[in-house]
């Protein structure tokens, strides 16, 4: 029988993630996002989630390098669960989501004055330029 786990997030990070490094030198980062629930009960306020995520090699250097606490992200990736012994002797269980791709979230009231997402700069204020093309014949395909 075949099975799926495939995990889809959007939320905001509750703390800077930081960047680590195995003992083999391998990139890892992790920290959690806040997800608002999607119901709340009539005249109460929205409830949030606070999901366990961790990020390996280029992904994890992404996420430190583009995101602070307080940014949207979307994380896509898969359900892990884990358990290990603590220092006391007793047995602790992990639930966490591993990263597989992490993309910006942008609303239209996240930019800047210049259009620019906060932490990045668009210098030239310009809208991309494409080539126009003139007939099908000129498509590859």
């Amino acid at each position: 029988m075949a099975s799926l786990n495939k995990v889809i997030l959007i939320g905001h990070l509750t703390a800077d993630p930081e960047l680590k490094q195995t003992p083999s030198g391998v990139s890892v980062t992790s920290f959690s996002i806040g997800v608002t629930r999607r119901y709340a009960k009539q005249g109460e306020q929205s409830q949030s989630d606070f999901i366990s995520i961790v990020a390996w090699r280029q992904n994890a250097e992404f996420i430190t390098k583009y995101f602070k606490k307080g940014n949207a992200i979307c994380i896509c990736g898969s359900l892990q669960t884990r358990t290990y012994d603590a220092t006391d002797g007793s047995k602790r269980y992990v639930t966490e989501v591993v990263v597989d791709e992490a993309t910006f979230v942008e609303r239209k009231s996240d930019r800047t004055d210049d259009g620019a997402m906060p932490g990045f700069s668009n210098t030239k204020g310009d809208a991309p330029k494409f080539e126009e093309i003139s007939g099908d014949s000129d498509l590859p395909f």
